[in-house]
Formats: structure tokens, C-alpha cells, sequence
């Protein structure tokens, strides 16, 4: 079952590309047709242009249908908006900063005292 549906997804994804070589086959199979009834310049057989006016316009047909369907198929795209709410949520207390007062951070819930000195010592000379 899952080989199945592998292949059928693959033949679905992979078939647009093929269409060129769809029209392509299909000009060489019906050349003389083409040549003969399609062509543009059938009434001038020194332009040596066998259809290839005829091909060149159903390959440039199919690549702007094409190029309408991705636009349209991206324009249509559901957007997803990305965001990230604020997970940390700090609080000044003090609003001035005195040397005696230790100022107090409030990460959501928890509290966390900030030591105002560190207790480093100077390197002996």
C-alpha cells in the first residue's frame, strides 16, 4: 500500500515537467500534419519552418499556463504567522538606584537579589 501510493505521488509530482515532452512527442509523431495544415509559413517552404512556429508557440502556451498556475497556486497559500510571545517578563522595582538598597529582578514568578559587590580580592604584590 505505501509502495503504491509512493509511486502515485511521485507520477503526480513529477508529470508537469513532462508536459513539454509531451508537446514535443506529439510534434514529432503528427510533423507532416503540422507542417502541411498548422504551420504558419506553409506558403513559404524556403523558410524551411516544418511546424517549428507551431511548436514553439504551443511550448511557450504551456509555460505561461504553467507560471499562471505556481502564481496563482503561491498567491493562494495559506499564511502562517510566525511569533514568539515574551516568555521573560522582567521588573524593575526601585525606581531610583541607592548604593544602600539592593535592587530586586523579578523573572516571572521567582525572585533573584543581585549582590552589589564582589567579593574579589586584589592580587598581592
Amino acid at each position: 500500500m505505501r509502495t503504491t501510493l509512493l509511486y502515485i505521488w511521485l507520477i503526480v509530482t513529477i508529470l508537469p515537467t513532462f508536459s513539454q515532452w509531451g508537446t514535443i512527442a506529439y510534434y514529432q509523431i503528427n510533423k507532416d500534419y503540422i507542417t502541411r495544415v498548422l504551420c504558419e509559413n506553409r506558403d513559404k517552404p524556403q523558410l524551411h519552418c516544418d511546424g517549428h512556429c507551431y511548436l514553439a508557440k504551443k511550448l511557450k502556451a504551456q509555460q505561461e499556463k504553467q507560471d499562471q498556475q505556481t502564481s496563482d497556486l503561491v498567491q493562494n497559500l495559506p499564511a502562517l504567522h510566525l511569533f514568539a510571545s515574551p516568555l521573560a517578563r522582567f521588573e524593575f522595582l526601585p525606581t531610583h538606584f541607592s548604593p544602600s538598597l539592593r535592587p530586586a529582578f523579578f523573572y516571572q514568578l521567582a525572585t533573584y537579589h543581585a549582590p552589589l559587590s564582589i567579593p574579589v580580592h586584589p592580587p598581592c604584590a
